[in-house]
């Protein structure tokens, strides 16, 4: 499912799962570790990550996961978690190219990228609620600092999402393009980037984060979204939930812990 490609000094990575739109089970996520551990051990200068497909990543892969026994906390804290943290110190400048479906996981590795470049038809917020479950990757810590809690909890009780244009305007994002026009503008981007003073950008990639761990307290806040959302898996919502978006179904909540 992730195919790495290195070509003058830039890596790309790519979800290639089209058919489920990019979701990410234990597999594939120990499989982009790797990508990102080999590409750093190239010494690459710049890396894109990309989905194929009509979406970049829709989230997590749940086809087949049994929700009356789903380890969800060792999914997120175990395997999301670590691989979104290597992702954010990787040692060069990393763009992400966010079209289609940016949800859940996908919504964490595009905040683990340093610059992302967005298609006007992107879809970014957190559908969460037909699940029974929460949002999680870092989500919450990027909306209420973007966007603030008003919009956030708008965002999360709706679960309506954001279009690519919307979203950079509200400051979540780098800049948006044309959807057919995002993926060369990222790679060319990625090129002058890796032709760069690398060094420079990594001093400064310390210092965003430095700021941003901080001020909003990124991986705290993810680390509490594991445990909620490991909370949740004990409710009847969340087996509802998960049922009903595995039979296709409208889930009917009861509302009952």
């Amino acid at each position: 499912m992730i195919e790495l490609e290195i070509h003058d000094g830039v890596a790309e990575i790519t979800l290639n799962a089209p058919a489920k739109l990019n979701a990410l089970g234990e597999t594939a996520l120990a499989e982009l570790g790797e990508a990102y551990d080999q590409a750093e051990f190239t010494g690459v200068r710049a890396l894109v990550l990309r989905g194929e497909g009509r979406a970049f990543c829709a989230g997590r892969d749940i086809a087949g996961v049994d929700p009356r026994d789903d380890d969800v906390q060792g999914y997120l804290g175990g395997r999301v978690e670590p691989l979104l943290k290597r992702m954010s110190r990787f040692p060069a400048p990393t763009f992400a190219v966010a079209h289609g479906a940016c949800l859940g996981v996908g919504l964490g590795l595009l905040i683990a990228s340093d610059i992302v470049y967005v298609a006007d038809t992107a879809k970014v917020g957190s559908p969460f609620k037909n699940l029974g479950a929460t949002l999680d990757s870092g989500g919450h810590a990027l909306f209420v600092e973007r966007l603030g809690a008003h919009r956030t909890m708008d965002l999360i009780v709706t679960g309506r999402l954001m279009s690519g244009a919307e979203a950079v305007a509200a400051g979540l994002f780098s800049r948006v393009f044309p959807a057919d026009e995002v993926l060369e503008a990222t790679r060319a981007a990625a090129r002058e980037a890796a032709s760069g003073p690398t060094q420079a950008f990594i001093a400064s990639k310390r210092l965003v984060a430095d700021l941003r761990d901080h001020r909003h307290g990124l991986w705290a806040s993810m680390s509490d979204e594991n445990r909620a959302q490991a909370a949740l898996c004990d409710t009847d919502d969340y087996r509802e939930g998960f049922a009903a978006f595995q039979e296709k179904r409208t889930p009917q909540f009861t509302g009952r812990g």
